[in-house]
Formats: C-alpha cells, structure tokens, sequence
C-alpha cells in the first residue's frame, strides 16, 4: 500500500479539502480500494466523510502515534493508497504521520504568512528524507502574489504545475461529503483537481516504482513522460509552474539556518527555520 500524507503547519492553508478531493479523484482514476485517514483532533475530515453518501472512500480516524498499525491493517486488507490529513502546529504528530509517508504534499496559500511558516514543514518532511511536493492552493486568479509564491516556493523544492484557485464551489462540495468533481464536473475547480491528481499519480509512481499507477492517456494527449523518454512530444508532457518572473537567487542566510528569498517586488522574506543545535 503507498501513502500520501498532506501536512503544513499553517492552519487554513486547505488540507482538509484538498485532501478529500485527491481522495476521491484516486477513486475516480481507478487506484483504489482508497482510505482517507484523519490524524486530526479538530475531525473537519471525519466531518466531511460522515455527509457522504459515497461508500468510497473508505475512512479510519487515527492517532498520529498509531498510524504504523492503523496502515499495516488496511495493507492487509487490500488497500491501495491511504491519504492522510494531518493536525496545524502539533509537529511531533505531523512528524509521527510523515514518517510513514511515500510522497507528502505540502499546500501553500500565496501570501508572506503562508510562505514564512512552510520552512517548518519543510523541516519535518526533510529530517525524514521523504519527498514533497508544494501545491500553490487557495490562490486569487491573475494576483500577481500567486507567481511570486511560485517562485519563492520552487526554491525549496518541486512546485506541482497546476495551481488550485479560491473558489466557492470548494466549500460548498464540503457541505455534504462531496466533491467539485462530482457536482459541477466541468467547472474550472473540478479540472483544476483533476489535472492535480494526474500529476500526484504520475509523480507517485515514479517514487513507488508501481507502473500500475501510472495515469492512463489523457484526451489527446501520450502518457505522462517518464524518466528516459525523452522523444515524448513536449506538449504532452506536464508543464512547468507558470511563474511571474525567473526564479531569484536566494540572499545570503541572515543567520545560519535560516532560509531566505527575495521576492520578485524586492521584499525579503524568511523561511523561519531554527538553526542546527537548538
């Protein structure tokens, strides 16, 4: 069975629906049987699952520090793929969860709070050598800070190429267990959520080695281009973040430990991260 974990520190940053919809979008592709696991104590997930009138996806609620039973459990049962939904600010529970992870994503809202708290994560999913994927969420359509965001994140690891728009079709799929995928499936947030699961898929794939999970063909379009294929069509492979601006240099660490940018308006911002030894 693989697992994605969805984790960030920053309260709000959307991990609840996001995950709950990626969730749904595997069960729609055909990876499952798919659990959701919620390791939260604020229960949003358990809330939103007890609404829905799909048996799929299976749900657990689970404590951090039992998760490796909880998982060796739906293994044995024949699960596929568990998603798990992770509690803002605890880290040594965040910690307990990443630890069993094959991918974690890490959402971002695009604003200077949400990208001076995601070092923190980061730090989590790095001591645990696991890896991550950043997912520009919750974003405003054509603000320049959304680019930007891009940017800044790109410097600390894979930024997912589909940016997820705030939209009120998002909470209101939460109301009664659904998602914008199954009411409005052709709303620009139902394709904004599909095309983000092709490229979780793909990518987890990759790190699982599992070919069975590769996404199929998309309309019009060759498979995901993987590692070595190098005469695939660029037009068929995923696109890059479309970014406001080529990435800036970091700036010179402010003290050790500390991740640094400076953002396209000049302004530098810091990823707070403790330095070693304290």
């Amino acid at each position: 069975m693989h697992t994605i974990v969805i984790a960030s520190q920053k309260g709000g940053s959307g991990k609840t629906t996001l995950c709950g919809h990626l969730a749904v979008e595997a069960c729609r592709a055909g990876v499952g049987p798919v659990s959701l696991i919620d390791t939260d104590p604020q229960g949003n997930l358990a809330q939103w699952w007890n609404a829905r009138v799909a048996a799929e996806p299976h749900f657990v609620k689970a404590g951090g520090f039992a998760l490796g039973e909880t998982l060796a459990e739906l293994d044995r049962a024949g699960f596929r793929l568990a998603v798990i939904d992770t509690p803002p600010a605890i880290t040594q529970c965040i910690s307990q969860v990443v630890a069993h992870a094959d991918l974690v994503i890490v959402p971002t809202r695009p604003s200077p709070h949400d990208l001076r708290a995601v070092g923190l994560t980061v730090d989590i999913v790095e001591r645990h050598g696991k890896p991550m994927i950043f997912v520009v969420n919750g974003a405003n359509a054509r603000a320049r800070i959304t680019g930007e965001s891009a940017v800044a994140l790109s410097q600390h690891g894979t930024v997912a190429p589909v940016i997820v728009h705030h939209r009120v079709d998002f909470a209101a799929s939460m109301v009664d267990g659904r998602t914008v995928g199954e009411i409005v499936p052709d709303s620009p947030s139902a394709r904004e959520i599909s095309g983000l699961w092709i490229y979780v898929q793909d990518k987890l794939s990759r790190i699982v080695r599992d070919t069975q999970l590769i996404p199929g063909l998309r309309p019009g379009s060759s498979p995901l281009i993987a590692a070595g294929d190098e005469d695939l069509a660029v037009e068929d492979r995923v696109p890059p973040p479309r970014l406001a601006s080529a990435a800036p240099r970091p700036e010179a660490g402010l003290r050790a430990g500390m991740r640094t940018f400076k953002a396209p308006d000049h302004r530098l911002y810091v990823f707070g991260r403790r330095p070693s030894g304290q």
